[in-house]
């Protein structure tokens, strides 16, 4: 662990306020202050011992004393981390839930939209057509994110399913860049694709999961290029075992701040926020998730005002 990161958890209060708990709650405050007082407590038996060894049971009840202390410390972690796991589950039981639930009647609305839209349920003018449009754009985003919060609710459960297989990278990818084809037209983006070499060897995880990856790291270098820009994807091999993808955008790139916190769930860095007002922050948090799950690594460099470049790699079935 990084020694700023260390500092950054050192920041109780920060901490207390995140999670909304007094500092007394803190289980990384607790845990330095049982330190602290176990240290303590070494140092002032020692010496005590050496200065009463005459009159033991002076020694024994500071030693039983500080046990004591040391036991309602514990006690009150305990319950404190306790209390976080049970808040972590209800918090996940309930996203879960809720995203089923929601799941059905979005997907009802979705296909009723698309039935008016087919022109099968008799003539609509053009501004009412164009209504319809809107809403099953915004519904179609209401799926995605009932989608994403499914696929976090079961990693956090550790239920995604996961089939390995042998399959094409390669195919997956073309597969991909065909699907936000529209896309791209729209947003004025150009997207380039290079293989090397080609054809390139079979790769070994669930090609379902690698999809979503591929996905949302497209979605994201598109819909973050500048207009008029270039996105280029690259697949090639790292070495004799892994595949490397990578996503390269000219767009508004990421703040230096931001970069530590830039898998976490629910986390958009500012210049995203005021460039895109729509993103569920879930993305980059499933793609990490799934390529961890899948034996690989994944990260990324960026700079601001200027770009960035998103990549991972996965094993190669040998």
């Amino acid at each position: 662990m990084a020694f700023k990161e260390i500092l950054a958890q050192l920041n109780f209060r920060a901490y207390c306020r995140k999670y909304n708990m007094s500092l007394w709650q803190c289980p990384q405050f607790l845990f330095l202050l049982m330190g602290t007082v176990i240290m303590i407590s070494a140092v002032v038996t020692y010496f005590l011992g050496t200065r009463y060894v005459a009159d033991p049971q002076v020694v024994s009840l500071i030693v039983l004393a500080l046990t004591a202390i040391l036991l309602i410390i514990t006690f009150s972690v305990t319950n404190t981390l306790e209390g976080l796991a049970e808040a972590n589950r209800l918090k996940t039981e309930f996203v879960n839930v809720v995203s089923h639930q929601l799941r059905a009647p979005i997907s009802n609305l979705k296909w009723a939209l698309e039935f008016i839209l087919s022109g099968r349920c008799g003539d609509v003018n053009s501004q009412f057509n164009e209504y319809v449009q809107i809403i099953k754009d915004n519904t179609d985003r209401m799926r995605e994110l009932v989608e994403s919060l499914l696929m976090v609710s079961r990693i956090e459960q550790g239920r995604l399913p996961t089939h390995k297989i042998e399959f094409s990278l390669e195919e997956v990818v073309k597969k991909a860049m065909a699907n936000f084809e529209s896309k791209a037209k729209s947003a004025k983006v150009k997207v380039g694709l290079e293989i090397l070499p080609e054809p390139l060897p079979l790769v070994l995880a669930d090609p379902s999961q690698i999809t979503v990856v591929v996905n949302n790291l497209l979605d994201n270098a598109i819909r973050y290029a500048k207009e008029g820009g270039n996105v280029k994807v690259i697949v090639k091999p790292k070495d004799q075992r892994y595949l490397l993808f990578s996503v390269e955008d000219d767009g508004v790139g990421i703040p230096q701040g931001d970069q530590q916190h830039i898998f976490q769930k629910f986390f958009r860095s500012g210049n995203a926020l005021r460039q895109q007002t729509f993103g569920s922050g879930l993305g980059l948090y499933v793609a990490k998730s799934i390529i961890g799950n899948s034996k690989g690594k994944i990260g990324f460099v960026s700079e601001e005002n200027k770009g960035s470049t998103f990549w991972f790699t996965i094993p190669i079935k040998v």
